[in-house]
């Protein structure tokens, strides 16, 4: 019976429907003086090795400071732009009543995500998917740029045994984290991967989305569902 919940984002809960790109060529622009002619491969990637990829591509080598510079220029210019997020963007169907049945059901939950934490906070909370999350035992882009380093912290920062955990996401990274640490993965197919490629990967469970809010509870409770 799992007592923890380590949740994705981007595809999981939310999509921001081309919004988060925009931020991240303006954020990149402010940090580097270079416009973002193209970005590196996002699915699953943590911001640090996104960041430093896309530079990469622009013939620059950047530093843990640029980075600095560069998440907080994230932070700002998603905090500017939060009614054009909430605009186009949109919680995913089911995330909401998920998280409200987990909670009801006395599960933790927490983020694990590639998203620096701030702009985790703000993505969540401009679609109100925020109020069950436990912010401080999370692991995030700032943390490590390898995932299954980050799913290590969490279980860390929230004393929670890897048995106790499920990992609830829709990238083979994510699938990759979990089982790395040996947490059960919940895998659902709201991203650009499909179950197929999902239950390649090892996921113990694949869900086409969140909308079965009962069936991914007692997924996670280790209940038949």
């Amino acid at each position: 019976m799992a007592r923890l919940v380590l949740w994705d984002i981007d595809h999981t809960l939310i999509s921001t429907r081309g919004v988060g790109r925009e931020l991240s060529a303006a954020a990149f622009e402010q940090a580097l003086g270079v416009p973002m002619r193209e970005q590196a491969k996002i699915d699953g990637v943590t911001e640090p090795v996104i960041f430093r990829e896309t530079a990469k591509l622009h013939g620059i080598t950047t530093s843990r400071s640029d980075f600095e510079r560069f998440a907080e220029a994230l932070a700002e210019q998603h905090l500017r732009h939060v009614g054009e997020l909430r605009e186009r963007g949109h919680a995913l169907p089911g995330a909401a009543a998920a998280l409200d049945a987990l909670d009801a059901a006395g599960v933790r939950q927490v983020v694990v995500s590639g998203n620096i934490r701030r702009v985790a906070e703000i993505k969540l909370q401009v679609f109100g998917l925020d109020r069950h999350i436990d912010w401080e035992a999370g692991a995030y882009g700032e943390d490590d740029e390898v995932r299954a380093e980050m799913v290590r912290i969490a279980l860390q920062r929230s004393g929670a045994e890897a048995s106790d955990a499920v990992l609830i996401g829709d990238t083979p990274a994510d699938v990759e984290g979990g089982l790395t640490n040996g947490v059960r993965v919940i895998a659902v197919a709201s991203g650009r991967s499909d179950e197929t490629e999902l239950r390649a990967a090892g996921a113990d469970s694949v869900l086409p989305d969140l909308q079965q809010v009962e069936m991914l509870v007692k997924l996670v409770l280790g209940e038949d569902p």
